[in-house]
Parts: C-alpha cells; structure tokens; sequence
C-alpha cells in the first residue's frame, strides 16, 4: 500500500503525542497516511502489549489512518545495525512514502535518539539497489528512497524548523492520544497501577501547553513544531501563516 506519510514511532503512543494533529489534517486534506510502531512497548510501567495494540488501533481509528503495523522490535534493546536496518527499508518499500516522519534526534527516553537515526540511515539505504529485500508474498520489491525524513518534537524542546498549524482538529487530536488508557490520564476512566512519568495529569497539561506555546509562535490556537536536516522547500509563498494581523 503506497502513502503519501508514513509516520514511524518506535513505541505505541509517540506519533499520536507528537505530530497526530498533522496526520488528522492531512488525512483530511485527502492525503493517505499510516503509522509504523516499531516496538511493542512491552517495558512500560502500566499496561500489557495487548493493551498497548487495542489503544493503538483505538488511536488509528482516530486519528483515521490507512494502515497500522508493528514490527515487534524489542523495546530499549533496538539496535541501528544491519538486522534492523532490514527490516525497517522492507518497510519503507512496503508502503512507499514520499514523507517520513520520524522519533526526535534527542530527547529524554533514549529510544527516541536511537530510532530516529534508525529511521534516517533505512530511509537513505532503502533507495540503494544493491540492498535486496522481498515482500510478504517472497517477492523482489523495488528501491525507494523517500523525499523527506522529518522529526517531530517530543519531551524536550527542541526549536523547530517550521511548525504546522493544528487548530481545527485539535480535540480530535487530543482523543487520539487519550485512547491509551493505561498509559496517560484520563479522568473519565480509574486505571490501577504505578504512577509514572507519563500518568501524572501534569504530563497532558503539558502535551497542551507545548501546542500552545508552538501555535503562539505563527499565530494560531494550536500547532505541532517539527525538525528537518535537509532544507525544506516550497512551492508558493502563500503556503505561509503570517503570525501578526
């Protein structure tokens, strides 16, 4: 199935905290869009994987995307070697993309550095014709190289290289990310279990405030920030938001 985005997180619930607002409008501008999960998220405190796929498919219907896949790498153990190289470039000539995007560079759980470089070295190496994969049925499948790899901004701040603008799918946005249940507050439900980083109710006030924050920068109610190290470029100047009136 080719996409237009294929947004990888390499744990259940990063794509949805980071850049779900994005995927939502450009699902709804006609875009088609999937997420790739890379591992289970089976060393999280709260929950069980199977929890952790019946939230992220909960999300997937969301957010409204086309496919949702995990490739069962192994939690905190992910390596940026040969073997997972593999697989992630028969994942990119699986699906296509003409935009990745991707884990920050840095950032506090040290998954997210390692994956995002993960992803940027697959996504280079998928388009070498030298390197064979084959798809599920045992057939050749052909080089592709996608035209950008973007990372999305996570626990830490990092300055983003431009910032989209999510206001007007922001609640749904914000369901996305509340359909994982063990993992995030949720005062509607009484999930038992440890509190963690990530369960204290300040840990989506905050998810709110960084799109605040972002959507101040341009002008607008709510926005997601991104990073890139190629440089972006665009084809009218009327794609730009003025942020003063």
């Amino acid at each position: 199935m080719k996409v237009d985005i294929l947004a990888i997180g390499v744990h259940p619930d990063d794509v949805e905290l980071s850049c779900s607002g994005t995927l939502i409008q450009e699902i709804k501008s006609g875009k088609k869009v999937a997420v790739l999960d890379l591992t289970e998220g089976e060393l999280g405190t709260r929950g069980t994987v199977q929890t952790r796929y019946e939230e992220a498919a909960a999300a997937a219907m969301i957010m409204g995307v086309h496919g949702r896949e995990n490739l069962r790498m192994r939690d905190g153990f992910l390596l940026n070697d040969e073997a997972h190289q593999l697989q992630l470039i028969q994942a990119i000539r699986k699906y296509q993309p003409t935009i990745v995007l991707a884990n920050a560079l840095q950032d506090r759980h040290p998954d997210h550095g390692k994956a995002s470089q993960l992803v940027a070295d697959s996504c280079f190496l998928a388009g070498l014709e030298k390197i064979k994969t084959e798809d599920d049925n045992n057939l050749p499948q052909a080089r592709w190289r996608p035209s950008y790899v973007l990372h999305y901004i996570q626990d830490r701040f990092q300055e983003p290289d431009f910032i989209v603008d999510i206001s007007p799918v922001f609640e749904q946005r914000m369901k996305a990310i509340q359909a994982y249940g063990t993992q995030f507050h949720n005062p509607d439900t009484q999930i038992e279990g440890p509190e963690t980083y990530i369960s204290k109710k300040g840990f989506l006030d905050a998810i709110v405030a960084r799109a605040r924050l972002l959507g101040k920068r341009i002008g607008v109610d709510y926005a997601e920030g991104f990073t890139s190290n190629k440089t972006i470029g665009i084809r009218s100047l009327h794609d730009l938001i003025l942020n003063e009136t």
